[in-house]
């Protein structure tokens, strides 16, 4: 008989090719892992991985197995919680992916309220770029994912508008702008500034803000380009230059500690959308998720959110 735990172990080894990093995403030892994973060769009397020292890669069996097996386990979570539906409870494991800023500071107010209405329900939150995002839920290996710019994505997946985030630009309070009220376009080209990096949510919502005003993004004089947008917020606090952010990490960082500086004729909203794949069989969990998004898609500004 199959046992979906052993699966899902075998699944996350397979992820991560790492029995010790397996065994740390599974909160159980390393030898536990490795005992799971021997006791499926021998039931199905072959090799799941091949093992040089501390190298792991995939046989020809082990390849083979990981989509069924990801099939299975959706099946039992199907069943589970069709069986505790019966109760009148809504549990289960949701996977969201999204990118950065959303990752940070939208989904942990989002959850705790759902959290709230649905305590038996847990998550996880995979952070990574929009487009991988987005091409997981096109694979159906996550349940929800959010993104400011969805493009062209697959016809299994389906997304809704649920806020706006304002992204505005900010600078030292020092700056020879803060005393102004208002700065021109123009003027835009006399500062050093602090972007994310080409792809990100917030360096193309600026860059197509400023293209409708016939402005070319690198012709921006660039002092540096980071990451995150925390560390261009704290950059701009410690005086090295000037930057667009999101506002919410601005309210939730450093409000007293920078200025934000008003471009006539230039309002930055970035709009997040939350999709879902459609091509797959929902459980009742994800179903109380997707309900619960769809009533709070007014939409929200960032602002709303923290209220």
């Amino acid at each position: 008989m199959l046992d979906a735990h052993q699966l899902n172990v075998f699944l996350v080894a397979a992820e991560t090719l790492n029995f010790t990093k397996a065994a740390q995403k599974l909160h159980m030892s390393q030898p536990s892992v490795s005992q799971h994973i021997q006791t499926l060769e021998r039931n199905f009397n072959t090799k799941l991985f091949d093992r040089a020292g501390r190298s792991l890669q995939l046989t020809d069996a082990g390849l083979l197995l990981v989509p069924l097996s990801r099939d299975l386990i959706k099946q039992s979570i199907l069943i589970e919680e069709a069986m505790a539906s019966l109760q009148g409870e809504v549990f289960g494991h949701i996977i969201v992916g999204c990118s950065t800023t959303p990752g940070k500071y939208v989904l942990p107010h989002l959850l705790a309220n759902f959290h709230r209405k649905y305590p038996k329900v847990n998550f996880t939150c995979l952070v990574s770029s929009q487009g991988n995002a987005i091409k997981r839920l096109c694979d159906g290996e996550i349940h929800f994912a959010l993104s400011s710019h969805i493009g062209d994505h697959c016809s299994e997946t389906e997304f809704i508008k649920f806020m706006c985030d304002e992204i505005i630009l900010i600078a030292p309070p020092d700056h020879p702008w803060a005393e102004k009220q208002a700065i021109c376009l123009d003027e835009l080209f006399e500062a050093d500034f602090i972007l994310r990096e080409d792809g990100s949510g917030t360096y193309l919502s600026v860059q197509d803000a400023l293209a409708n005003r016939d402005v070319d993004i690198r012709q921006l004089r660039t002092l540096l380009t980071l990451g995150n947008s925390e560390a261009i917020a704290l950059s701009v606090q410690e005086g090295l230059g000037v930057g667009f952010v999101s506002n919410t990490v601005v309210e939730k960082l450093c409000r007293e500690k920078v200025v934000t500086i008003d471009v006539e004729g230039l309002n930055i909203c970035r709009d997040i959308h939350i999709g879902r794949n459609t091509s797959s069989s929902i459980t009742n969990a994800q179903s109380a998720f997707w309900e619960f998004i769809t009533k709070l898609s007014i939409p929200l500004s960032g602002s709303d959110l923290f209220l």
